[in-house]
């Protein structure tokens, strides 16, 4: 097991310890003052944040090592796709104010969506590159996740309140925000992933039939040249 897929499966193991944390039976729920605090909201955020990182992490590692495997290709994605799904489940249970059902779904579904084409593409012999409106749900995608958990228990934050009323983040309206923008940006990407889709498979069955066709008339040719008599002088 090299050192990327070992990050990609920490990335997994972080699925079931995101629910647990986010859960009724993680200990700050029964401490005197741990969810009052906030540690609950402020673990989980740091989970999800460092398994974001590991996402880009274990992909660069894998090119600059030059350590690619099929296990790595098969895991990177799956790991991807768990964790969104988890994290937004867990949403909509956690705080269904800010992630409602069919929000959850929409995105939900865009990843499966994505991932059932890319399939498709990968078995017809091309690919489908990530665009940048997927690098940008990407980035929307740990910030509406992280402030939903955190506008679980705070409304807003004043930081350095000493120093002329402070700066004021209001973490319950970027949570709103951010979800919302998340799902445009899903939309928008899954349209934009199955337009590039579209536009290779065209091409893609093209070239197949072009070779089915190569190879079947090579084939008559070799068959009719056998069935011809031989002429021994």
């Amino acid at each position: 097991m090299n050192l990327p897929n070992s990050i990609t499966l920490s990335r997994i193991a972080t699925v079931p310890l995101l629910m647990w944390i986010l859960s009724p039976a993680f200990p700050a729920n029964h401490s005197a003052h741990g969810l009052m605090s906030g540690e609950q909201e402020l673990i989980a955020s740091g989970v999800f944040i460092l398994a974001s990182i590991t996402d880009g992490l274990d992909g660069y590692l894998a090119r600059r090592r030059n350590q690619i495997t099929t296990l790595g290709m098969l895991l990177d994605p799956l790991a991807d796709k768990l964790m969104v799904t988890a994290a937004y489940i867990i949403l909509v249970a956690y705080e269904p104010s800010i992630v409602p059902p069919w929000i959850a779904a929409i995105i939900i579904g865009r990843e499966f969506l994505v991932s059932g084409l890319r399939s498709i593409a990968a078995s017809e012999g091309f690919t489908i590159d990530a665009s940048e409106i997927g690098k940008l749900k990407t980035v929307i995608q740990i910030v509406s996740v992280v402030a939903a958990i955190l506008a679980h228990r705070w409304n807003y934050w004043i930081w350095f309140p000493k120093f002329g009323g402070g700066f004021v983040i209001a973490v319950h309206m970027i949570a709103v925000w951010a979800i919302y923008w998340m799902t445009i940006v899903s939309i928008i990407s899954a349209a934009d992933y199955f337009i590039g889709f579209w536009n290779k498979i065209d091409h893609a069955s093209e070239r197949a039939r072009t070779r089915r066709t190569s190879v079947l008339s090579r084939s008559r040719a070799k068959r009719a040249a056998a069935k011809q008599p031989s002429h021994i002088a």
